[in-house]
């Protein structure tokens, strides 16, 4: 058997695709008797769906009460003016935990507005991680293991049939072919 990824995006209301989709996660067999087929046995293919809502670019918002800015000295070379001058920025994102530090430049003006853009950064690609792995998690949840215990719906048509194993309907299999699923759903 062969595995693979699909990815179909439905667009509009979201009330509209929540009907429509949210029968469908699971497993999905389809049945047939291949025209080349002289013995008459029955092919199944097996596909998992999951049903995932698409996630919104979120920007990134910058408490000044969550941060705690230090000024200090830079290190490494630059005589004098480096040695005696508070450039240095150390910025720390307290619910997060997160620090950043910067001194690559001689203004402290600068450094502090390149170390809250890293900061910004570093806090999107965490919260980015973040919804990543909860959003995995989901699918795979709803795609179980794409075994024969994990079933959703069986597409029969030898048999003219399809049956949705979790609400126990059947529907003709032609309906199911031309995308009328209504017979299925409660």
């Amino acid at each position: 058997m062969r595995s693979g990824y699909l990815s179909a995006r439905l667009s509009g209301a979201d009330g509209v695709i929540s009907r429509f989709a949210q029968h469908e996660p699971g497993g999905h067999r389809f049945q047939r008797v291949p025209p080349t087929e002289k013995r008459g046995r029955t092919h199944t293919s097996t596909i998992t769906i999951s049903v995932l809502r698409e996630p919104r670019a979120a920007e990134v918002y910058l408490d000044p009460r969550d941060l705690d800015v230090r000024k200090c000295r830079g290190g490494g070379a630059g005589g004098q003016h480096r040695n005696t001058t508070d450039s240095a920025v150390q910025v720390t994102h307290r619910p997060t935990g997160t620090i950043v530090r910067v001194e690559s430049e001689r203004s402290q003006h600068q450094n502090k507005a390149t170390a809250l853009a890293i900061l910004r950064a570093r806090l999107a690609a965490a919260e980015q991680e973040r919804l990543s792995t909860r959003r995995n998690a989901r699918r795979r949840s709803q795609l179980g293991s794409g075994m024969r215990a994990d079933k959703r719906r069986t597409v029969a048509l030898q048999r003219g049939q399809v049956t949705d194993h979790v609400t126990g309907r059947r529907i003709q299999a032609k309906a199911y072919l031309r995308g009328d699923l209504a017979g299925l759903w409660p």
